[in-house]
């Protein structure tokens, strides 16, 4: 009622008007308005599992198919994702006229959690039917929304597809007049709770509608789709590592592919990548030899099934990069160590391969071999390998010289010579043999010495020691020197492993 003053008359229509609603509300029973609700209640809930679904439909689509195939997945994707929208923009609308009607029959009231208004009679005739004409509107954007789902499925798919999304009028019953869509969910006589519940029905149909057609859509990309549109010439070779005296053999042959599909390829059970649906295998090379791998190739078929295809044993050869450099005088092989020695031959295994030597011993060591000589001279490392079953063939030799390992350099203080300090020779204890640049781990070690130590104005003192340690008597002697001094070891004789002895230069140090 309007507030403000009002007349004894206004007064009398306002209560006649309360009385009239009360008695309207009496011919709507509460247990009815409380079935709608749980109605409602019950479509809600199925509506929101169905948005579920649709989730995950969408979520594991875009985890598979549209990362493994997404030229052919794509197009198909973005159609399911039109079907969505279409049934987010008819939401959205049928969301607009719920509002309306709750903000014009008091809301929602929180304590019954129903609407406040759910006995009113007039708003959703008002609202839909009668003065704003709404329901006509919601009938003909459900119909359009329709015929624009099935439009997204090919002509094929359509069939036998039926949709619960509809405006179709209810059936006429004997005795009273037929009524349309419109009126029947929104016209006189239906309590705004009853149009409530017409309004989620209409989301939750429109939701279902949303499910099998994305269903649908999605699901094309399984079907058994083989196009052959891509054709390549191809050469097979069983190898492409041949010996001098063995035939090459090749297979040529034409070959087609479908680009748009990816089919499930394997090798030894991992899945390869595809491409234009081609696979690509990367095989292991992190060590020498031959090896061989077989692909399968799954292709789903028009009854749902898989028929795997195999190839043929396929074969290749891991060898380590190489060039063949023969200067003439850098061939050498010392005595007293292990000569480290790398054979390989292009397309034969190391297995496969025979090494021998003459003028020494070679054997294998981890990836390569070792070879040790006695004497000097020359060594020939001689290789054959076994380049089919029962037949060896001799492959090549290499000639090395071989030579003692140079003589090393005596040392004390860390010098071999020249000027330190007294107090840096006052803290040594042993005199060294070293080998400079030279590649091999080969260690020299003193035998004997004698030490001279010469000081100003004074006469030399001699001591002669074995092994390569300072003796008391020569630590005393050394306590002594101080700048000007001169100390000299001679007579340096050191052995290393080869077993002969070396004589080394003099070392003459300068105290400062």
């Amino acid at each position: 009622m309007a507030g403000g003053k009002q007349t004894p008359r206004q007064r009398m229509m306002g209560i006649l008007y309360l009385v009239l609603l009360g008695l309207i509300a009496l011919e709507v029973p509460e247990n009815l308005l409380d079935a709608f609700k749980n109605i409602s209640d019950s479509l809600t809930a199925s509506k929101a599992n169905v948005q579920v679904g649709i989730d995950n439909t969408f979520g594991a689509f875009e985890k598979t198919k549209l990362k493994e195939q997404p030229d052919r997945a794509k197009p198909i994707y973005d159609r399911a994702k039109q079907a969505s929208k279409l049934i987010d923009d008819l939401n959205t609308y049928v969301e607009s006229l719920k509002s309306k009607l709750a903000e014009e029959t008091g809301g929602f009231d929180e304590a019954t959690n129903d609407y406040k208004g759910r006995d009113n009679l007039d708003a959703s005739v008002d609202l839909m039917v009668d003065r704003r004409k709404n329901a006509f509107e919601l009938s003909k954007k459900i119909n359009q929304t329709r015929e624009a789902l099935l439009a997204l499925l090919p002509v094929k798919d359509r069939v036998g597809v039926k949709l619960s999304l509809n405006t179709i009028p209810p059936a006429h019953r004997k005795g009273f007049p037929n009524k349309s869509w419109e009126q029947a969910n929104f016209g006189e006589g239906v309590p705004m709770g009853a149009a409530m519940t017409a309004f989620i029905k209409i989301q939750s149909d429109a939701k279902n509608a949303e499910n099998e057609v994305v269903k649908k859509i999605l699901g094309e990309v399984d079907q058994a789709v083989v196009n052959l549109d891509q054709f390549s010439a191809v050469a097979v070779a069983p190898t492409s590592y041949v010996l001098v005296g063995q035939p090459y053999t090749a297979e040529v042959f034409l070959t087609a592919s479908d680009s748009k599909s990816s089919p499930v390829i394997t090798v030894e059970g991992s899945r390869l990548p595809t491409e234009a649906g081609r696979g690509k295998y990367s095989g292991s090379t992190g060590s020498e030899g031959v090896h061989t791998w077989i692909g399968t190739i799954s292709v789903k078929q028009n009854d749902g099934t898989m028929k795997t295809y195999t190839t043929q044993p396929q074969t290749y050869t891991v060898a380590r990069p190489s060039a063949v450099v023969s200067p003439d005088k850098m061939n050498v092989l010392y005595i007293g160590v292990p000569n480290p020695v790398s054979v390989s031959a292009p397309g034969i295994a190391k297995k496969d391969l025979r090494v021998s030597m003459t003028g020494g011993n070679i054997s294998p060591s981890g990836n390569g071999y070792v070879a040790t000589v006695t004497t000097t001279g020359t060594a020939t490392v001689n290789v054959s390998g076994e380049v089919s079953k029962g037949r060896v063939m001799t492959l090549g030799s290499t000639l090395f010289r071989v030579k003692r390992i140079p003589d090393p350099k005596a040392e004390f203080a860390g010098k071999s010579g020249g000027t330190t300090s007294a107090a840096n020779m006052k803290s040594q204890d042993a005199v060294f043999a070293k080998l400079e640049n030279f590649e091999f781990d080969a260690r020299f070690n003193v035998t004997r010495f004698t030490l001279l130590i010469i000081k100003p104005r004074q006469d030399p003192l001699s001591f002669s020691g074995t092994g390569n340690q300072l003796t008391s008597s020569m630590h005393s002697a050394m306590n002594t020197i101080s700048a000007g001094s001169t100390v000299v070891f001679k007579d340096i004789v050191a052995v290393g492993p080869d077993g002969t002895q070396r004589g080394l230069d003099n070392i003459v140090l300068f105290a400062n």
